[in-house]
């Protein structure tokens, strides 16, 4: 690593296979070109028995590219593990979430930068604007984000799963997150009020992921409203 490296970015790659070749390249460019410090940690976490290529793919690129890390372990969760092993990897003074399965411009990550250093705030993320993925992930999608801000009063952000997320790492270091699926986004926003973090947020294009079908389905809005609803509990009621 760098020293006093200005941003790590985290690229959550599950299943993206050679995909992740292309992305990883247009965001050291992205990154080079802005003239900054940077580290990223391809994030190829894997399922056992499974015959996903990630893995090999991103500790190839690893071994390649000067300040790239590769994190490839047996799954013990799913996104929100796989977001907290990476984050908990980044050493840089920003840390980035961002997936790599290309329906977040990859642009975005020098944008959220831009926002946090110039408002001088705790954590910045996008909110989606245009959406190309379907009336059904957007109709779910502007529910879960009304009722989020029904039951957390006060919450500024308005698109509770977009990314990329990006925080300082001393916002990060206070946060204590235990997710271990599609909630942690969520538990990020919720922290991030109870600790009254100084928030904002950009515009953003979402698009349609071209390679496989969403991993939204009835159970995965069950599990959103489940947890949402036990955070909302155990605010309510700290031990």
């Amino acid at each position: 690593m760098k020293m006093n490296t200005e941003i790590s970015v985290v690229i959550l790659c599950y299943k993206a296979e050679n995909r992740v070749y292309d992305f990883a390249e247009k965001t050291i460019r992205l990154l080079e070109s802005a003239g900054l410090s940077w580290e990223i940690i391809l994030v190829g976490n894997y399922l056992t028995g499974s015959d996903d290529k990630t893995p090999e793919i991103v500790k190839k690129i690893a071994s390649k590219t000067k300040d790239v890390k590769a994190l490839a372990l047996p799954k013990e969760g799913m996104m929100g593990w796989d977001a907290r092993s990476g984050m908990n990897m980044a050493e840089g003074n920003f840390i980035c979430l961002i997936d790599g399965d290309e329906q977040m411009p990859f642009q975005d990550i020098i944008r959220v930068y831009e926002k946090i250093k110039s408002d001088s705030l705790d954590f910045v993320q996008t909110y989606r604007t245009v959406r190309h993925d379907g009336m059904i992930r957007k109709s779910i999608s502007s529910v879960y984000n009304l009722l989020f801000k029904f039951l957390f009063h006060g919450t500024t952000l308005n698109d509770i799963n977009s990314k990329p997320k990006i925080f300082t790492k001393e916002a990060y270091n206070k946060m204590r997150l235990t997710a271990d699926d599609w909630f942690i986004d969520a538990e990020m926003v919720i922290q991030s009020r109870r600790l009254k973090f100084k928030t904002g947020e950009i515009p953003t294009t979402f698009y349609k992921c071209g390679y496989r079908k969403s991993y939204v389905n009835f159970y995965a809005v069950f599990e959103f409203l489940k947890n949402l609803f036990v955070a909302r509990i155990r605010e309510s009621f700290p031990k």
